[in-house]
């Protein structure tokens, strides 16, 4: 699903790339500025780029019961399945590359045989706090991810083999496979932890691919802000494009997925640093932002926030 089509190729070449390098993105709020206002932090606190991005509820209470009444919540099984599929799609990519590595281009078909191999296996601490019908569903969900990608990965091998058919291992993984999964970063430049982890980078023009599993929310665009910004705190090099990528499973087995095209504008780098200093804000004066007019309806935080009232 990291792959794009023909026609979503032909907008980023044709469309939004030409248009991200036309629109000027102000020189205060680059990355590279981390250290100048508005970016600069006025707190010492360390918050995930999750904390600051998530707006499920809309008060931010759930991050004032963390943070400052120390409460800890279960994850929900909407968060233990997303954790879970968003493994699937790192390991095959993974599995991909070390396979052409150690088996070699000439051991094509060995590789594809070996890809097709699901890796059904869920961590174990997950896999406790599973029903039988949530495992069951999440099982047939990996199959589905692994089937679509393992067709996609096949695909790209082939093609680029085509073009060249004396290509070497390392120059196969990167033209086939121009993603980086899962990229350590360190947020701490701009008040953010120092272990952030996107779930895909595209190098051949820096664009940040997020995956949300459970349908488009308007603030999911703060995801692809925030390491769009913490890449350019630690590389100094512009990052102007995110694509939020939504899969749907279909009940005939089908893999329905939307994209998200976007490019990070003032407007968007602005609104990720006011939502990053006013909960820094409230920690800091450990205010109660009270309950919202309406809880986000699989908030893990609910019971909790009932028993500290309004």
């Amino acid at each position: 699903m990291y792959f794009l089509t023909m026609e979503e190729r032909q907008y980023l070449i044709k469309g939004l790339l030409p248009k991200s390098r036309e629109i000027p993105v102000s020189n205060e709020l680059r990355g590279w500025n981390w250290n100048q206002p508005p970016l600069a932090s006025s707190y010492e606190i360390k918050l995930a780029l999750s904390e600051v991005a998530s707006k499920f509820c809309s008060t931010g209470r759930d991050l004032y019961l963390r943070k400052v009444l120390g409460e800890k919540a279960s994850p929900n099984i909407l968060m233990i399945e997303g954790l879970i599929l968003h493994d699937v799609l790192a390991k095959i990519f993974i599995k991909a590359k070390k396979l052409i590595y150690t088996l070699g281009v000439s051991q094509f078909f060995s590789i594809i045989e070996e890809l097709s191999k699901i890796d059904y296996s869920i961590d174990e601490k997950w896999k406790k706090s599973l029903e039988k019908q949530d495992l069951a569903k999440i099982e047939k969900e990996i199959r589905i991810i692994w089937d679509f990608e393992h067709r996609s990965i096949t695909s790209r091998l082939q093609e680029t083999l085509a073009k060249q058919p004396y290509i070497s291992e390392d120059s196969l993984a990167y033209l086939a496979l121009p993603l980086v999964l899962e990229q350590r970063l360190d947020g701490s430049f701009l008040g953010l932890s120092h272990h952030l982890s996107t779930d895909a980078f595209v190098f051949m023009e820096p664009m940040i691919l997020d995956v949300k599993f459970g349908g488009a929310k308007d603030f999911y665009r703060l995801s692809t802000t925030g390491y769009a910004l913490v890449m350019e705190s630690l590389y100094e090099y512009p990052v102007n494009l995110g694509c939020l990528i939504y899969p749907k499973f279909l009940e005939d087995g089908r893999l329905v997925i939307d994209k998200d095209f976007h490019i990070i504008d003032d407007e968007l780098r602005q609104w990720f640093i006011e939502e990053r200093d006013e909960k820094m804000r409230m920690i800091f004066d450990e205010f109660d932002p009270g309950k919202p007019d309406k809880c986000w309806e699989f908030c893990h935080y609910k019971e909790k926030c009932l028993y500290y009232g309004e």
